[in-house]
């Protein structure tokens, strides 16, 4: 190891093993958080202004991030939407793939690391690959590339295509005290389906039968805009085929997960916290409509409650909790924050428990024992946000206007001034645009899942941030977006918006067809 590598990725607390997406045996997980006792809505001492920065800081970031007063041009340092670690690399398919440019000549190396084990193929046990093995045994991809293709966004299954960037998550309510005051202290985030755990996983490594495959039904409804134009949203109907252990429960809720991109992801978690809880208004005080709510997760590092900023429904704190539970539950490969060498499999699956593991006595006593973990941590935490485009357009400008007019940025918080103590220096008091508020908003019962999870529930999802969004089609192919990616572009994706955000979504389609145009330019350019 070098001396920087050493330093880069510094020793960390032995977690208390939190999984975020509950799997394996529920009492054993319940168990190892039996000394919590935080309740519900309780912000446990997370800081409600800033801690990290002077007053003439303080008034120089308040002086920033107030809203654009004006759009005849650009805002200043607009187009370094990541702020100095900003890519500014030509336009292309590695578009999302860059480091973060102010990143130090050892920490490029740490990255490229990262990069190489994000990409690893992992294999099923026993295997002559030492370090290589401990796939599964029940599996959604055997690699993280796999799923987060080219660090961009997933897709829905077209065809014969297969489903890799796209899964079923399973949760069913509680049933017992012990089990509604597990979610209740966050100890747990959801109730796993008792036989199929908390992801429905279609591949197995040989010999070992997969749970079963996500089936999609569409039906098209047709929508009159106010110019009278007649646009077809698709509305996706969710079921399993091909169940190998037998039926779901019957209270077990079916959610579907396309993969998010990997932008700025590392510039997402050195938000201080009290900028993203300045912004919640659960009981919506200031009666414009929008009352988002914050959510809770514990931290895998400590146990202590924090801001849950990773994940659809936030139900995740930092990008390493996201990356250990992705380990698990989309691998099956245990790290030493989520410990679960036979991945998802439950007690109720005792063929796949009986399977032996990747887990080397010389290695460590987890399959991805640190550095690996860190490693491909650092590697999702710095891959660097690209610049904008056309700032300057007029059409743009006009889009972003209206972004502004019709309410999009009272969710979609346009940017931030990032933590002085963020623990890496190349994330600390940068000025950014990722343009969400990281809070949990009512989508309506279009969006709706029905499937609780963590401090959301059945209605409610974490607002997306936009950067990079408008290079979905140039990395990924195609131009799908929501949470199951049912929207085919970005139109239809505003007009699934409900909830709380209706009122915006009324105003975007009683456009005419020239403003319609110009808001999505005004994306097309983040």
């Amino acid at each position: 190891m070098t001396e920087k590598f050493s330093v880069s990725l510094k020793a960390r607390p032995r977690p208390h093993h939190f999984i975020s997406a509950l799997t394996g045996s529920l009492a054993a997980c319940l168990l190892l958080f039996s000394g919590f006792s935080v309740p519900a809505g309780d912000l446990a001492g997370l800081p409600v202004t800033r801690d990290d920065l002077s007053e003439r800081d303080r008034h120089r970031v308040e002086q920033v991030i107030k809203p654009a007063a004006s759009f005849e041009a650009a805002e200043p340092f607009e187009a370094m939407q990541g702020g100095a670690g900003t890519s500014t690399k030509h336009v292309n398919r590695d578009s999302l793939s860059h480091f973060t440019t102010n990143l130090t000549f050892k920490e490029e190396e740490t990255f490229k690391l990262g990069n190489a084990l994000f990409r690893k193929l992992w294999v099923s046990s026993p295997s002559s690959t030492q370090a290589s093995d401990g796939l599964g045994p029940l599996f959604n991809a055997r690699a993280c590339q796999s799923c987060h293709i080219k660090d961009g966004r997933g897709h829905p299954p077209e065809g014969a295509a297969d489903a890799t960037s796209m899964f079923l998550r399973l949760a069913r309510p509680a049933r017992t005290d012990a089990e509604r005051q597990a979610l209740e202290e966050f100890r747990v985030a959801s109730l796993p389906d008792p036989v199929y755990g908390g992801q429905l996983q279609d591949l197995a490594v040989p010999g070992l039968k997969a749970e079963g495959r996500m089936l999609i039904a569409y039906a098209e409804q047709k929508v009159e805009l106010g110019d009278g134009t007649v646009v077809s949203l698709r509305k996706p109907a969710y079921s399993v085929a091909d169940l190998g252990y037998g039926p779901l429960d019957p209270e077990t809720t079916l959610s579907p997960r396309m993969t998010p991109p990997m932008t700025g992801l590392g510039l997402i978690e050195a938000i201080h916290p009290a900028d993203i809880i300045a912004r919640a208004d659960p009981d919506d005080k200031d009666g414009d409509g929008i009352s988002g709510r914050v959510a809770l997760s514990r931290d895998a590092a400590t146990g202590a409650i924090a801001l849950g900023r990773f994940g659809w429904k936030a139900q995740n704190a930092t990008v390493r909790q996201q990356s250990a539970g992705a380990f698990a539950g989309d691998i099956g490969i245990s790290t030493p924050d989520v410990p679960l060498s036979h991945g998802d499999c439950t007690p109720a699956q005792t063929a796949c428990l009986e399977l032996p593991t990747g887990v080397q006595p010389g290695l460590g006593d987890a399959e991805a024992s640190d550095p690996v973990l860190e490693l491909v941590t650092f590697y999702a935490e710095n891959l660097a946000v690209p610049a904008r485009r056309d700032v300057d357009d007029k059409t743009v400008l006009a889009g972003k206007q209206l972004f502004y007019d019709l309410g999009c940025a009272s969710c979609h918080t346009p940017k931030y001034v990032t933590s002085r103590q963020a623990e890496n220096p190349a994330h600390r008091f940068q000025l950014i645009w990722p343009y969400s508020d990281f809070l949990l908003h009512d989508m309506g019962e279009g969006l709706a899942d029905g499937q609780a999870v963590g401090a959301a529930d059945g209605r409610e999802w974490r607002t997306p941030p936009l950067w990079g969004i408008g290079l979905t089609e140039v990395v990924n192919g195609h131009t799908f977006f929501l949470h199951d990616g049912r929207a085919r572009n970005l139109s239809e994706a505003i007009l699934w918006h409900g909830g709380e955000a209706q009122a915006a979504r009324d105003r975007f389609a009683g456009l005419d067809k020239a403003g319609r145009d110009s808001l999505v330019k005004f994306l097309e350019s983040l």
